[in-house]
């Protein structure tokens, strides 16, 4: 990798600030100082260094944020404001979602650049663990429990007709309940509770996988991933 961009992305600085720091002769790859931006590094060997200080180059970057109302899962949006926004210091890294919430849909959603990863997540096959947290106006009942485990017909993104997945419902109290999908259908959670006759009040995100959302995160808030999370979640695809 040349060395401008290694430090544009370690220190968060365009590309020409990069160069023009390197040529103030602040920068040193092992014991040389380097004066020229396109100098290629190993970023994985080589000790870097700024001012003195060590550098570290993270090619991928995981994002836990607990998604308020009224905020996107986009990187831009004209009209809200889009969860990206909410790690603003992670621009650098150009993340993205790993699958969508809606704009009243609150709880875990990850940040991510690591592609391959994202696209396990997502991807219909794999069949990734997303829990919810429901609260209707009406209650829950066994028979709900059991229209969920042996499925229910919704619309796709198309308009067609599929049957869901077998789903678990856990019921909390009369009108609250976990609801454990293994798809993503088109706004699936809101079509069956629909179907089960309950009006939806709030709904919540709170597992991906083996990952549960950090309950010291409020909305709003992030933390990175610890490698033991990022670890269970590569895993369960392998």
């Amino acid at each position: 990798m040349r060395l401008d961009k290694f430090l544009s992305y370690a220190l968060g600085v365009s590309r020409s600030d990069a160069r023009k720091i390197i040529a103030s002769g602040r920068v040193q790859v092992g014991e040389r100082t380097i004066l020229k931006g396109d100098y290629y590094i190993d970023e994985n060997r080589d000790e870097i260094r700024h001012d003195g200080m060590l550098l570290r180059y993270r090619r991928f970057v995981y994002l836990m944020v607990n998604k308020p109302r009224g905020y996107v899962t986009a990187t831009h949006d004209a009209l809200h404001p889009a969860v990206t926004e909410l790690a603003g210091e992670y621009a650098k890294y150009g993340l993205f979602m790993a699958g969508r919430l809606d704009i009243d849909t609150e709880g875990f959603v990850l940040l991510t650049n690591d592609g391959r990863l994202a696209h396990a997540i997502t991807r219909p096959l794999n069949r990734c663990l997303k829990k919810y947290y429901l609260e209707t106006e009406e209650g829950f009942t066994e028979d709900d429990v059991r229209y969920c485990r042996e499925g229910l017909v919704i619309r796709d993104g198309k308009g067609s007709l599929v049957t869901t997945l077998p789903a678990e419902l856990e019921i909390v109290n009369g009108n609250a309940a976990y609801l454990t999908i293994y798809e993503g259908k088109y706004h699936q959670i809101k079509q069956m509770c629909h179907l089960l006759g309950k009006t939806l009040r709030r709904l919540v995100r709170v597992q991906i996988g083996p990952i549960p959302l950090d309950p010291a995160l409020k909305p709003g808030e992030y933390r990175e991933l610890t490698d033991a999370e990022i670890n269970k979640l590569k895993n369960q695809f392998t």
